[in-house]
């Protein structure tokens, strides 16, 4: 009634009141959202600092907009332009990560930075690294971009809260020993197809040598890896996913500096619109994936198929099924389980989670090796005395029984841990209290 009141008023008064409501409305809209804006982008960050200064932290300055991004970006630059580090050198951390290198020694080890207007606080005591990771009271959350999320992955890594949990539960049976162990001679037979070409490729009929670049070897490794043991007799869709989440996220790395400016991944920028196209055909490939896999799974319990559930994404639609059952009886609807597009989403975190640790640990490890030949005679003589130098393939009985090539693989983690400090890096996200 007072909206009536107020139309029927503005109509029958003069042009000026009625100018006045068409313009005056969204100038108030629009001055409403700048002050939101404005408290996000300046006036928050400006009190969390002063509230983690209050509290002994020391750290960068708060910049408007970008806060260490920039800096950021410019200290890698320099970094990655200098003359490679010298053979049997492991001071990597300047190199790597300059920028916290620099902000560790200038303010602590324990001190914060700027992502955008959020701020991050690094933690190096291994201590207090337990703290935060055992902490159950919900203080440290995740960082929450949305818009870059859908176009990554919107996975278990991304969840807070029940959903996590209900995923976590979900997801777990997946990645048992007793299922792992089912996927080995996929490993196995990624392995042998990988030595085998570098075989033909160096030694070639009459033997020789050659030199090999590794790293975009054993990223394909990686891929052919996750593409088998993730989708199984989908291969060549899996493969496909592995490229478009490749190319994917050197696009996020590209645009990492500048997703903090509001509304940045809705313009339509070149690469914006890629990512968007990458993440269409991402989906649609693995919605297509999965229907497939459901029907297969159907037509078993009705007697018509013997496809088992192998692979971690049968592995993953199992354990959702069994929990719909276990949750609410046979046939009945679950809201506890995950949806088709929950699956898709961790589907596509299956490739995040293991594209690059794995092939870097590799690459890693082939580096060091190289260094400590020694080192490469011993593990292939445990290899060897225990599967024989013919095509004996190996078995997880055997592989557990690897104790110095285990050794080799703990060393080359330990070494890869942030250095100078020798110990944990971990960032966290605050929520100070007003």
């Amino acid at each position: 009634m007072f909206l009536g009141a107020l139309f029927a008023a503005v109509t029958t008064s003069a042009p000026a009141a009625r100018s006045l409501l068409v313009y005056g409305v969204p100038g108030l809209v629009l001055l409403w959202q700048g002050g939101r804006l404005l408290s996000r982008l300046w006036r928050e960050p400006r009190r969390l600092e002063r509230a983690l200064r209050a509290q002994g932290l020391r750290g960068t300055s708060y910049r408007f907009l970008t806060g260490d991004l920039r800096e950021f970006g410019r200290l890698n630059k320099e970094a990655w332009a200098r003359p490679p580090l010298p053979l049997g050198c492991h001071d990597i951390v300047p190199r790597v990560t300059p920028f916290l290198c620099g902000n560790v020694r200038e303010h602590g080890k324990t001190c914060f930075s700027w992502f955008g207007p959020i701020p991050n606080v690094t933690i190096t005591d291994p201590a207090l690294v337990r703290d935060v990771l055992s902490n159950k009271f919900g203080h440290f959350g995740k960082p929450q971009f949305p818009a870059l999320t859908k176009l990554l992955s919107d996975g278990l890594t991304s969840h807070e809260g029940e959903k996590w949990v209900r995923h976590r539960r979900i997801l777990n049976p997946a990645f048992h020993l007793e299922k792992l162990r089912l996927m080995l001679p996929t490993f196995s037979a990624c392995c042998e197809e990988l030595v085998g070409r570098w075989a033909a490729r160096c030694l070639g009929p009459d033997g020789g040598s050659c030199e090999l670049d590794v790293w975009p070897e054993l990223q394909a490794l990686t891929g052919d890896v996750i593409s088998r043991t993730a989708f199984g007799s989908s291969y060549l869709e899996g493969r496909r996913i592995f490229e478009l989440q490749s190319e994917q996220a050197e696009r996020f790395v590209g645009a990492i500096q500048k997703i903090v400016i509001p509304g940045y991944m809705y313009l339509p920028t070149k690469n914006n619109r890629r990512m968007r196209q990458i993440n269409k055909e991402v989906n649609s490939i693995l919605r297509g994936v999965v229907g497939k896999r459901m029907r297969a799974m159907a037509m078993r319990e009705g007697g018509e198929s013997t496809t088992g559930a192998d692979d971690l994404l049968g592995l993953l639609l199992e354990s959702n099924n069994t929990r719909h059952e276990g949750e609410t009886g046979h046939g009945q609807q679950s809201a506890l389980g995950m949806t088709i597009e929950d699956v898709i989403e961790e589907c596509k975190l299956f490739y995040f989670a293991g594209m690059e640790t794995t092939s870097v640990l590799l690459t890693w490890a082939m580096v060091l090796l190289s260094m400590h030949r020694e080192w490469q005679d011993r593990a292939r003589e445990e290899v060897t005395g225990l599967f024989g130098r013919d095509d004996n393939k190996p078995e997880y009985e055997g592989l557990s029984r690897l104790k110095t090539v285990s050794l080799l693989f703990f060393s080359i983690a330990r070494c890869t841990r942030q250095a100078g400090t020798n110990c944990f890096v971990l960032y966290i996200y605050p929520c100070v209290s007003r």
